[in-house]
């Protein structure tokens, strides 16, 4: 499978919640050789009374699924998106059966992938859960620099993540 034509889409997902002022994020599942789903992030603009910590691509994708009239088959589907899933998104993608998600950007603030599955009750350890990293990581990186540059950015605004992603783009910048 081509992951880096699949991720294309999901970039397009993270543009649009980037051009909606929203934090970009955009995820993408795919059954067979087609996307069934697809999820933008929502809930980061700085004209909302708070921040909402639920709508994130991946949650929203996998709500999508069941709105669809498509026949789900979970162990035939990937999970691609533009960052590396947090805890709440992570331990959904495993729940909803889908044995393979790939990413672009690591989150190293939030990034839930890393964890020890074997650590956590039985339910956990028995997915069989393939992660694959870095898939158009330079592209994501480009639209994480841009959101933290935009000065009216208050979501993760002088957080580590926000630290990161300017470390990174200046270490890209200076090979």
């Amino acid at each position: 499978m081509d992951y880096e034509y699949y991720m294309g889409f999901a970039l397009e997902q993270a543009k649009k919640a980037f051009d909606q002022g929203e934090f970009p994020v955009g995820c993408v599942i795919v059954q067979g050789k087609k996307v069934i789903a697809t999820g933008a992030r929502l809930g980061t603009t700085q004209n909302k009374a708070f921040f909402n910590e639920i709508d994130h691509a991946e949650i929203r994708a996998l709500k999508h699924l069941e709105k669809s009239n498509i026949e789900f088959c979970p162990e035939k589907s990937i999970l691609f998106c533009t960052m590396e899933p947090c805890l709440m998104c992570f331990g959904a993608i495993i729940l909803s059966g889908i044995k393979k998600i790939v990413y672009a950007y690591e989150d190293p603030m939030g990034g839930a992938t890393k964890c020890d599955l074997e650590k956590l009750p039985s339910l956990y350890q028995q997915c069989s859960l393939e992660v694959i990293s870095g898939v158009l990581r330079q592209k994501s990186l480009d639209f994480f620099y841009d959101f933290f540059n935009k000065e009216d950015n208050l979501y993760w605004k002088n957080s580590y993540l926000e630290e990161y992603t300017f470390d990174q783009k200046r270490e890209k910048n200076s090979e």
